[in-house]
């Protein structure tokens, strides 16, 4: 019979101190192991300790001062020591030097590496302080920003001269002359990107009209107009966003693709998809932005409750098995599977994806963009994958029986898959593969979780606005009789202010999180339909998109109009 480890080091100090069991120590130990975590990290996200708490038993165990970041001014923070990606691969933040010392910030005691590395960069000796983890975060982003983000640095004296980076391999015959160099068209383009990527926008719209010109850009879902320039540059403006893009501008008769990658600041750069499309009175010209900060929010970001997120991290580390997130287009598939992929990116792991098109860049991880006019399908993709010794592979989407039937067999023979479908609810995605011709004893073993989820807007926490409407409303909208004595509702401040829009900023993920167990196995074999599955998920504590939806409106952070905007099953 194995034995129990004994307890050492903090954790030890921590079962000693009351915070919480041996037993839930150790378990917490082999969660943060396995989610290559620190366990200091994983404690507090579980809310096991609090983040002071923390700091102060690490620093009386270790012998390490403890300091409080409140109170010591940004300013003081020594500029140009270390690089950046340091900082952020350790998460810990030089905050003193004296003669030939640097003091570090850390939460995490045992992170001696960080010392190591940084005493290596700067040939200065070092010594860790103790700090909290959030107050340690908050600091880290407050000095990246502060040494520019590439946004408030640039002056509209700057506009003229933002730096494109090359986004192909092989360069391009600039022996033509460029017509559209001409400094307004110039300086309006780059103004119009900086401005959507200040707001958060996602998407730009460039649009000819007859007698008009418009761009808008969509920010938290919604559509809105942002410039209305004179319709006569229709033609310029066009030819110097492909000219960024590095597409034909001699070619006006069919669509085209290109990308944009523009350099902001030496530590940020954002990346720019872009299609044009002929229309009746000129090229319309919509720009995706694809910021890859987006992929790395994390997981508590993203708007899971305790327990799907606790279903979405333990099958995120079984060894085999496949996790399928559905949703309509935009409702957030992507970043929830980059967030995955981000957890399961070290360096003992061999990652591939296949998409089409590849959004964000992620170093660490091999990413395919098919393309089906050469043969580069995705299950042309997967066949190779599963010939290079593949741990992980994500799949963008599976669009066929060819795709769905590699992937099934990757996820049955050692290998997480990690992939997308376009249906309505969690439910509906394992008829949907049935019906796709996938063998029923298939689909019942391969699944493992199925995420279903839609993105609503964020209420603005400093303009929300209170309200009340009828009790018999409220049920009608699916609250239960018991939670209307302490429910507060809250809508949009319609003007908004100056840190939101409309009285929104921002959005949040609402879920629903079907995991694979024995009757759900049963009742596919079975060939049970969706409502059959549902039913049975619902006896085992599921809970449907609406009641997530109806848990988000009720903790005052989004809106039961947004809700129902967004959530129509």
């Amino acid at each position: 019979m194995q034995t129990t480890k004994p307890l050492v080091g903090l954790a030890r100090r921590l079962v000693k101190d009351g915070y919480f069991s041996a037993q839930v120590a150790h378990l917490a130990i082999e969660k943060a192991r396995s989610l290559q975590k620190p366990f200091i990290s994983h404690i507090i996200a579980e809310e096991l300790i609090s983040n002071y708490n923390a700091a102060f038993a690490a620093s009386d165990e270790f012998g390490l001062p403890l300091f409080d970041l409140d109170i010591y001014a940004p300013d003081n923070i020594p500029e140009g020591l270390v690089d950046e990606k340091l900082i952020l691969k350790h998460r810990a933040l030089p905050i003193m030097k004296r003669n030939k010392k640097i003091f570090v910030a850390v939460a995490d005691p045992t992170n001696t590496n960080a010392l190591d590395d940084f005493k290596f960069h700067t040939g200065l000796n070092t010594e860790a302080v103790i700090v909290e983890e959030d107050k340690l975060q908050l600091a880290i982003d407050n000095f990246l920003d502060k040494q520019g983000s590439g946004l408030d640095d640039l002056e509209d004296n700057s506009l003229d001269n933002l730096e494109l980076e090359d986004t192909e391999p092989e360069q391009i015959d600039d022996s033509s002359e460029d017509p559209t160099k001409e400094a307004p068209i110039v300086r309006f383009v780059n103004k119009v990107l900086l401005d959507c990527i200040r707001k958060g926008a996602s998407d730009i719209h460039f649009e000819p009209y007859e007698k008009t010109y418009r761009v808008r850009s969509r920010i938290d879902g919604i559509l809105q107009e942002v410039a209305r320039p004179p319709s006569a540059l229709a033609t310029r403006l066009s030819a110097r966003l492909k000219v960024m893009s590095k597409m034909d501008i001699s070619e006006r008769r069919v669509p085209q693709d290109g990308r944009i990658k523009m350099r902001l600041s030496k530590t940020r750069s954002i990346d720019f998809r872009v299609n044009s499309l002929p229309t009746l009175w000129g090229e319309k010209i919509v720009l995706r932005i694809l910021d890859s900060s987006s992929a790395k929010i994390g997981v508590d970001a993203l708007g899971f409750d305790a327990m799907q997120k606790k279903l979405f991290l333990e099958t995120l580390v079984k060894p085999q098995g496949m996790i399928l997130v559905t949703g309509p287009t935009g409702s957030g598939k992507t970043v929830s599977l980059y967030t995955g992929l981000n957890i399961l990116n070290t360096e003992e792991r061999n990652i591939s994806t296949a998409e089409d098109p590849v959004e964000i860049n992620l170093e660490g991880i091999n990413q395919v963009h098919v393309n089906p006019k050469v043969g580069l399908t995705f299950a042309e993709a997967l066949r190779s994958f599963l010939r290079q010794d593949p741990d992980v592979v994500m799949v963008g989407e599976i669009r066929d029986l060819e795709t769905a039937e590699i992937s099934i067999k990757a996820a049955q023979t050692g290998h997480m898959v990690l992939s997308t479908l376009h249906t309505n609810s969690a439910a509906e995605t394992l008829t949907r593969l049935r019906n796709m011709g996938v063998e029923a004893f298939n689909v019942a073993t391969a699944v493992s979780l199925i995420i279903a989820q839609r993105l609503a807007r964020r209420l603005c926490e400093e303009c929300k606005v209170s309200y009340t409407i009828p009790e018999n409303a409220l049920l009608e909208a699916g609250f239960d009789a018991k939670e209307l004595h302490s429910l507060s509702l809250y809508e949009p401040n319609s003007v908004g202010c100056n840190k939101c829009t409309k009285g929104y900023k921002g959005r949040v993920g609402i879920y629903e999180a079907l995991a694979m167990s024995p009757e759900i196995s049963d009742c596919i074999m079975n060939n049970g339909t969706s409502m059959d599955i549902l039913d049975i998920a619902l006896r085992q504590g599921f809970r449907p998109l609406k009641k997530s939806g109806l848990d988000k409106v009720a903790q005052g952070i989004t809106s039961l109009e947004e809700l129902n905007r967004v959530i129509t099953i």
